[in-house]
C-alpha cells in the first residue's frame, strides 16, 4: 500500500495531499471517475461552459439559495 503525504496548514486553512500518479489512478477510479455517467457530465459541463450557463457562487449559502429555485 503506498502512502500519502499529508501537509496541514493552520495560517491558510489549507489542506495539501501529495500522491504518485499510479496511487491517483486507482483512487478516481474508486470515486468512480472513469465511469460513463461522470465522463458524460464533464462533458455537458463543457458544453454549459461554451454557452455561458453558469452561475458562480461564493458561499454554500449561494448553494443553498440556487436549490431552492
Amino acid at each position: 500500500m503506498a502512502t500519502l503525504e499529508v501537509t496541514i496548514k493552520k495560517k491558510n486553512n489549507r489542506v495539501v495531499v501529495e500522491m504518485d500518479a499510479e496511487r491517483f489512478e486507482r483512487l478516481a477510479a474508486d470515486f468512480g471517475l472513469f465511469s460513463r455517467d461522470f465522463l458524460a457530465s464533464l462533458a455537458r459541463a463543457e458544453r454549459d461552459i461554451k454557452a455561458d450557463r453558469l452561475t458562480k457562487i461564493k458561499s454554500l449559502k449561494d448553494v443553498r439559495d440556487l436549490a431552492r429555485r
